[in-house]
């Protein structure tokens, strides 16, 4: 069943954002927003939020600046901005949060993301955990390391010699086209995202994904990554607050789930209390698209109706 509702919503930070709504058929235990991926938009999530509508949970999902039928001046599609990327996806967040909680006065809201939204999540979370009663982080990568830096020293290069606002020329062959080699008898260079043909026949087809990144976005993105992976950065957050991470053990992007894993352990380590993870066996990249969703999507049910929510007052920033 598609959303409910489709509208734009004026963000602060100048986006218009073309937000979907899919409302629970009873009344809702809390509400869901949900960040999309890299080079793909929100409306791929329709029949998740479908799911989630059934459980009693009403869901907000936006595309990101640069993404799918969202707008801004400064954010054509692959880039976040002409400057202060990160800092505009996550107020366009921000908007969405006080739409929900416009609509909803004191509904709790659970963030949830999937791979670059789930470095948009989490960020979010460090900047404002006061704002969320829990978090899903799915596929979300915050090992980069090394190799990151490495990425960051290139990606440099290349706004230097072509530009922050053109495509990397070097970033998809490390990212999406080593992915891709990593599946054996790959029939598209996009079977790293599931085992699904159709699935993934869909995603190829769809003109609003696939698309190569701007430099300037790929610097953003690593931008979030390294955010994510300094400890201090979570200084402000209640150790209790609950997360799902979620991994694939085919995920090439996440190095088989290794990189997951290691999220979760440096969240233990620094006293989260209330965190749950998981490695789904053979499961690529895109958990919510893959042959075995349906498992999936059921183990982050009996997550969420195990939570226990307090209604909130907060209203505002």
């Amino acid at each position: 069943m598609p959303f409910d509702i489709v509208t734009p919503l004026a963000s602060p930070t100048g986006a218009e954002l073309n937000l979907y709504i899919r409302h629970s058929p009873v009344p809702a235990r809390a509400a869901i927003q949900i960040n999309h991926g890299l080079a793909e938009h929100a409306a791929r999530y329709a029949r998740f939020a479908d799911f989630l509508a059934g459980h009693g949970y009403h869901v907000y999902a936006h595309d990101h600046r640069g993404h799918g039928s969202t707008r801004a001046p400064d954010a054509p599609t692959g880039r976040f901005a002409g400057k202060d990327g990160v800092d505009k996806v996550l107020g366009d967040v921000l908007a969405v949060h006080d739409r929900i909680a416009a609509d909803h006065p004191g509904l709790p809201v659970i963030i949830f993301g999937h791979s670059m939204g789930g470095l948009i999540a989490l960020n979010f979370v460090l900047r404002h955990s006061d704002r969320i009663a829990a978090a899903a982080i799915w596929n979300a990568n915050f090992s980069a390391g090394i190799l990151g830096r490495v990425a960051q020293a290139i990606l440099a290069f290349e706004r230097f010699r072509l530009g922050s606002d053109v495509p990397s020329r070097i970033l998809p062959k490390l990212t999406f086209g080593d992915w891709a080699k990593k599946i054996a008898d790959r029939r598209t260079d996009f079977d790293w995202l599931s085992r699904d043909p159709a699935e993934v026949d869909a995603y190829v087809a769809d003109p609003l994904c696939g698309w190569d990144a701007s430099v300037s976005m790929w610097i953003d993105v690593f931008e979030l990554v390294f955010a994510g992976a300094d400890d201090r950065n979570f200084a402000g957050v209640r150790k209790d607050l609950p997360f799902n991470l979620a991994g694939g053990q085919r995920d090439p992007a996440t190095d088989g789930g290794k990189a997951v894993e290691a999220l979760a352990a440096r969240m233990r380590r620094m006293g989260f209390s209330n965190l749950v993870s998981r490695i789904y066996a053979e499961t690529r990249h895109e958990s919510l698209n893959e042959v075995n969703r349906d498992m999936i999507m059921a183990d982050l049910a009996r997550w969420l109706d195990a939570l226990s929510f307090k209604r909130t007052t907060t209203t505002g920033p």
